[in-house]
């Protein structure tokens, strides 16, 4: 038996391979497959990290040398599929291919609950656990420890960067455990207004100073203005200076972004030094310390049904704006990439 995989044999050339399916495992058919924009682009552009070091998860350092480069045999990490030997519906990451051979005791399986729209399940094993694990470093950052999702976000004054598909799913989330405001900020019209139809506040960093508009709006007293949280999702240095920009002081950036070049517009000598601010990244990997008992991803993924329960029917309208067939992935990714095409969320689908 043998699955089709999407995989980057070079920059700037998506294929799909024909691999044998292993054996011996639960049988996982592929429903839908979601992409995730900015991390996938970066290996079809060549910009990723991976395409010129190895990761040594060991120690912890991207090391050139062997092990990096192409292909890239895996991408994606937002699946849905159908088990085989029962019809039941699960949440999983495993990359763009048509079935997997899963290991119960190695992966992650995650039951969809039938009352969900099965293409949201692409959000409910990695994508929304990202956003959540957002909200939960926002938490852990403001009291030290995260009893609710909301701890860090309730009540306060929030700005996202960033309006692509991780963006707009913290956004959501932020909202939906009682912030004051959310602020959503991109320099895209498209991607503005899929914010606005899904109820949020744009703000245009190309149009208006957005640290002087947030800081002129938000008091807490004198000498401090701004954001109370920015949660920065967009992988540019720009971006991540203006969120130390819209900080008021002492406050934290959540940066869920992935960074593909250097950091030439983050003056750390100005806003970052003088207000006393803090940058804390909120990669998948690590819950925050002390934490990791009671926030687990299962958890992360509990909290993510629930806001697709709430948020469902507008995230399906507004948010997924491409269903594109599987074997239309490769010239599709290439248009993104060389920017013919746009998108804020594709999914793929997949014929039974």
């Amino acid at each position: 038996m043998s699955d089709r995989v999407l995989v980057v044999e070079q920059p700037g050339h998506p294929t799909i391979r024909e691999v044998p399916s292993g054996g011996g495992g639960l049988r996982v058919e592929t429903v839908f497959s979601g992409l995730s924009a900015g991390t996938e682009l970066a290996a079809v552009k060549g910009t990723t990290p991976f395409a010129t070091s190895a990761w040594d998860s060991e120690l912890g350092l991207f090391r050139p040398g062997s092990g990096a480069g192409y292909p890239i045999e895996r991408l994606g990490y937002m699946e849905v599929g159908r088990v085989a030997e029962t019809g039941a519906l699960v949440a999983m990451a495993y990359g763009h291919r048509t079935g997997y051979e899963a290991d119960p005791l190695v992966d992650r399986i995650v039951p969809l609950p039938p009352d969900l729209d099965p293409i949201l399940g692409v959000y409910v094993a990695h994508a929304g656990p990202i956003c959540a694990n957002g909200l939960l470093h926002a938490a852990a950052d403001l009291y030290g420890e995260a009893r609710t999702l909301g701890d860090g976000v309730r009540g306060r004054r929030v700005v996202t960067l960033g309006a692509g598909m991780i963006g707009l799913l913290t956004a959501l989330l932020a909202r939906h455990h009682g912030a004051a405001s959310v602020v959503v900020v991109d320099p895209t019209p498209a991607r503005r207004s899929v914010a606005e139809r899904l109820g949020f506040e744009t703000l245009d960093p190309d149009a208006v100073d957005v640290a002087v508009t947030l800081k002129t709006r938000w008091r807490h007293a004198a000498a401090d203005h701004g954001a109370d949280v920015v949660f920065q999702c967009r992988g540019r240095a720009e971006a991540l200076a203006l969120a130390l920009r819209v900080l008021r002081p002492q406050g934290s950036v959540i940066d869920l972004a992935f960074y593909q070049g250097g950091a030439e517009a983050v003056r750390l000598g100005e806003e970052f030094h003088h207000n006393g601010l803090t940058v804390r990244c909120a990669q998948i990997g690590r819950v925050p310390r002390g934490t990791a008992h009671a926030w687990d991803r299962d958890r992360l993924s509990v909290e993510t049904v629930d806001l697709l329960r709430a948020e469902g029917a507008a995230i399906r309208e507004h948010l997924i704006t491409d269903l594109v067939p599987f074997d239309d992935a490769p010239a599709h990714l290439r248009a993104l990439a060389t920017r013919d095409r746009s998108t804020v969320q594709t999914v793929f689908t997949f014929t039974p």
